[in-house]
């Protein structure tokens, strides 16, 4: 049977930088069943500062910067994550909430994949434990027919669990944390006497939320006491958002065997577009109609992305040295327009005026992309 390749975890793809911080991180302090100290945590996630790499076995080794954020959010997080109380994560969406706790769970717990995805149909049993019927009914409540889900697993393991989107969960249903957060202690009622799992050192939640959601699913008081809250802001500098975008990309092309260049002037062009449209102001000061669809960092990645494999499989060997405005535009064009063809009318807006001017003063590739936004129906 043929196999599916399938996209690594961030254990698997980092797999070497966290070796190299093992070794390097002997004599760090580190709270108990942690992979890395703090310390080792902090440098895999924010990298190591420029010209001075880690020596392993006599060689440099550099860690790559891989969360462009406030770095002193990060260290927070991490220390937050070292204490009782669980982290909470909230932001607009693709604010790179889910990618920050990827990360912290594939350094802390050497395991990114313990997670609970929140939906309006999560119910405690996804969260905490269900029952194999077949074993029960052959053998009663047992261990045996017990079948853990990712808190269970958490706590069993001394390892993170991570909970997507809590906020779209039921709120009757976020409240079955409040224990497990106060006490560290999870009661199966039909196991008897052996009924309480007390989690292990290292067990800990991070939580996101999307604020998209506020007012849905409100948190109780009682739960949001339980956690420490940090809130994660859009990238705020083109310069910054190209660069995570070529990195992003580069990553996904390298995992499905992709080697088309990556073209640094369609990131600018993308970076720029979806900077301006998500802060309604273009560089030059003109106020902008902001689109209501999600205009993330995430989301210009993900158009990139369709941009680059339209080249890749569709293109000959010319058209796959750079990226065609035309899918470009038409690619943004279908992300703006999810939720509604109405939003597409601050794109027209935007393409007829803020990119009409750049094409007209730089030309290339912006004189390209304006005339590819023009004919956009």
């Amino acid at each position: 049977m043929e196999q599916t390749t399938l996209r690594p975890t961030a254990e698997q793809r980092y797999a070497d930088e966290l070796a190299a911080l093992a070794h390097w991180d002997r004599d760090n302090p580190k709270p108990e069943n942690w992979q890395l100290s703090p310390r080792a945590v902090r440098l895999f996630i924010l990298g190591t500062p420029k010209g001075q790499p880690l020596e392993q076995d006599g060689a440099p080794v550099t860690i790559r910067k891989k969360y462009y954020g406030n770095d002193a959010l990060v260290e927070r997080c991490i220390i937050t994550l070292a204490g009782n109380r669980g982290l909470m994560l909230v932001g607009e969406p693709g604010t790179a909430k889910t990618m920050l706790s990827e990360l912290l769970s594939a350094a802390i717990s050497g395991c990114s994949t313990n997670t609970v995805q929140g939906t309006a149909g999560t119910t405690e049993d996804m969260i905490k434990y269900s029952w194999n019927y077949a074993l029960l009914l052959a053998k009663g409540p047992s261990r045996e027919a017990l079948v853990p889900s990712p808190l269970y697993v958490g706590m069993e393991k001394g390892i993170l669990t991570r909970f997507e989107e809590i906020t779209r969960t039921p709120a009757e249903v976020q409240d079955c944390l409040i224990s497990v957060l106060s006490d560290k202690v999870m009661n199966i009622p039909e196991l008897g006497d052996r009924g309480l799992l007390f989690a292990h050192p290292g067990f800990n939640i991070i939580g996101t939320a999307n604020t998209r959601d506020k007012g849905v699913n409100e948190m109780s008081s009682a739960l949001k006491r339980r956690f420490s809250f940090e809130t994660v802001q859009p990238v705020g500098d083109v310069a910054l958002e190209k660069r995570i975008i070529l990195d992003e990309v580069g990553a996904m092309a390298q995992s499905a065997g992709i080697s088309a260049p990556l073209d640094e002037d369609a990131a600018t062009l993308l970076a720029t577009t979806y900077h301006e449209l998500r802060q309604g102001i273009s560089a030059e000061g003109m106020r902008l109609k902001k689109p209501a669809a999600v205009m993330s960092t995430a989301e210009a990645v993900s158009v990139y992305y369709q941009t680059l494999m339209s080249a890749w499989y569709y293109g000959g060997p010319e058209q796959a040295r750079h990226l065609d405005e035309r899918a470009l535009a038409e690619n943004l064009a279908g992300a703006v327009a999810k939720e509604s063809r109405e939003e597409l009318a601050a794109v027209r807006e935007y393409f007829s005026t803020i990119v009409q001017k750049k094409a007209e003063r730089e030309g290339g590739a912006w004189r390209r992309f304006y005339e590819a936004g023009m004919r956009l129906k």
